[in-house]
């Protein structure tokens, strides 16, 4: 087919509807229909075609008594080819498929014509395919065609326009921010950008707006968003991109409740209106400290049970050894009830979560069964009737669950435990489908320390401000200072963060100093940030929410990659269009690049 006569078509035939929005109210009707060939079937004398666009399938018939020339084009037709269909809506009566949308109707052809064909795709179309994903990223434009993908884009619209719509409403205001900056530390590395005008120099692309939006609450905008790219060159996991989105916001002259009460507004905005789900009225809150301690993270999953019990105190006086000397060091010995785990793990599954648990630091998992008659296990001999009565009583365990216990630093014991607990409910089947469960975070320590230097290192960045009654630990016992932070977590998924920032110059200058910045380290790094705040800064603070890992959640996708257009593979790499890639020599010269690396 020419151009010309392609353009003919499209003028003298305009789409009426997208194939996925045809119902049994349509009947009789004359449409016009675009997409790709699914699948085609000829059965007896008629041709049957499923067309697809991103709203869905619908059946087109072609039958030799409404049009012998467009039967033989139909007859041509193959997978993935590209036509539009000119016909009428019929009913498929008897015929009639319930587990289509569209299964009730079927369009009779009267006129196609075909756009482009198609070679024999490296794989199925459809959503079951059993293509491995280094091929479908390598074909990422077919993988896009899938139902599964092009809807959880779909989605991915959809919340970027209710976002915007709810913020603007609420009075933010949407400002862009620049993508080359200078390199600032903020945990992770940065993707540098050599510049060619100013030899020896680099750009940095931003990990946040961070900075900017707090500039622009100095200038007087008062609410701002942003709806942006992000960067960090950091190891990958399912729920790590180099590239990613964020949904970012600031706001002046707020307090944390403000701020949250307003991020739960659009969460369940979103919910409700992307796949009708009503939320809670109000999410649950719990301090870092309490959630460590009951969950073993601060980021956990609250739709079941599996809660740490610490009995440091109960068990110090031990006859295991392994318990009462951890404790006496300084440690601590904590443990989870599995509900009916006696008899549905056997040793093998405990083995198996005893190699778990030591991916997170323990040395091993203490374990004991519950029964009529007493305990069995591991660890049952070390004790006696009185100290078992009260391990149960405290756990509130009984006959035929499983006690786990992990003796460790506080930190191994919850980290080992806490993330023990979430295999756990997957392995026994313990959450719910279709279960949202989100709690707030709150009240952070202010410091870490750094696990490579021990030096005191921001929980979350150097510019979340610190309570106001913790104002004096600065000074005399900063590690011991909470911050005024609060993270927003889904079914064990942080999917945002934030803080009130610092807004007064002389607190900022003392978490610089704490950090070990030198005042012209602090200058150079942050200098146009020390000067704005001698310019009247208003109190302010935000939060940011992962794009990616927000979407992926209301779609049920377990890896962020299915809910991001083009993603990056766990090395960083684009496979479709070969990037990273080896640049012409000339290209270094301008940038007055000179590359040291090994022959191989």
């Amino acid at each position: 087919m020419t151009g010309e006569t392609v353009a003919t078509f499209l003028q003298e035939n305009p789409r009426t509807h997208m194939c996925g929005e045809l119902r049994a109210s349509h009947i009789d009707q004359e449409v016009v229909l675009f997409g790709w060939v699914s699948r085609n079937r000829d059965l007896g004398g008629m041709i049957f075609v499923d067309l697809r666009d991103r709203e869905g399938v619908c059946q087109v018939r072609f039958d030799p008594d409404y049009g012998e020339e467009t039967f033989k084009k139909a007859d041509s037709l193959r997978s993935e080819w590209c036509i539009g269909v000119r016909g009428k809506v019929l009913s498929r009566g008897e015929n009639s498929n319930s587990d289509m949308p569209t299964g009730a109707i079927e369009v009779m052809a009267e006129e196609v014509h075909v756009f482009s064909v198609a070679q024999t795709p490296p794989f199925l179309i459809r959503d079951e395919t059993d293509a491995n994903e280094m091929l479908r990223l390598e074909y990422r434009y077919l993988d896009l065609r899938r139902p599964k993908l092009q809807q959880s884009m779909i989605v991915r619209s959809k919340v970027n326009q209710i976002v915007r719509n709810y913020l603007v409403d609420n009075g933010f205001l949407e400002v862009e921010t620049p993508y080359l900056t200078r390199s600032t530390p903020e945990g992770a590395r940065d993707y540098l950008v050599p510049s060619r005008v100013n030899p020896g120099k680099f750009y940095a692309l931003p990990q946040s707006p961070q900075l900017f939006k707090q500039l622009l609450m100095v200038a007087g905008f008062d609410r701002y968003f942003q709806i942006v790219r992000c960067f960090r060159d950091e190891d990958l996991r399912a729920d790590r991109q180099p590239e990613f989105t964020q949904i970012d916001m600031e706001l002046s002259f707020i307090t944390p409740d403000e701020i949250m009460s307003i991020c739960e507004g659009m969460i369940k905005k979103i919910f409700k209106d992307v796949i009708d789900v009503d939320l809670e009225d109000s999410f649950k809150r719990l301090r870092y400290d309490e959630a460590v301690d009951r969950y073993g993270l601060d980021d956990p999953d609250l739709r079941f049970g599996l809660e740490l019990v610490d009995f440091s105190e109960e068990l110090k006086d031990s006859d295991f050894k392994v318990f009462s000397a951890t404790i006496a060091d300084g440690g601590k010995v904590k443990g989870i009830c599995v509900p009916g785990g006696a008899t549905s793990m056997s040793r093998k599954n405990i083995d198996a979560l005893e190699e778990f648990a030591k991916i997170y630091g323990a040395k091993g998992l203490a374990w004991a069964k519950v029964n009529e008659d007493g305990w069995s296990g591991s660890i049952s001999r070390f004790f006696d009737d009185e100290t078992r009565a009260t391990v149960e009583t405290k756990f509130g365990a009984n006959a035929g669950d499983l006690l786990l216990f992990v003796a460790s630093t506080r930190n191994i014991a919850n980290a080992s435990l806490g993330n023990l607990r979430k295999q756990i409910a997957k392995d026994l089947g313990l959450i719910k489908e279709g279960d949202f469960k989100f709690v707030w975070i709150t009240e952070f320590p202010l410091f870490e320390h750094d696990e490579e230097t021990g030096e005191l290192a921001p929980m979350h960045h150097p510019f979340t401000s610190p309570r106001p009654q913790d104002f004096d630990l600065l000074e005399t016992a900063p590690e011991k200072a909470y911050a005024q932070a609060y993270d927003l977590v889904l079914n064990g998924s942080e999917i945002g963060g934030g803080s009130i920032r610092i807004h007064r110059s002389e607190i900022q200058e003392k978490i610089f100093n704490i950090l070990g910045f030198t005042e012209q380290e602090a200058r150079d790094k942050f200098g146009f940030l020390i000067d704005a705040f001698q310019y009247g800064p208003p109190p302010h603070g935000g939060l940011a929410f992962g794009m990616d890992r927000l979407v992926s959640l209301l779609t049920n996708k377990p890896n962020i990659r299915d809910v991001i257009a083009f993603p990056k593979t766990q090395r960083a790499s684009d496979i479709m269009c070969d990037a990273p890639s080896v640049v012409d020599p000339e290209q270094l010269v301008e940038l007055h690049l000179e590359l040291d690396l090994d022959e191989d």
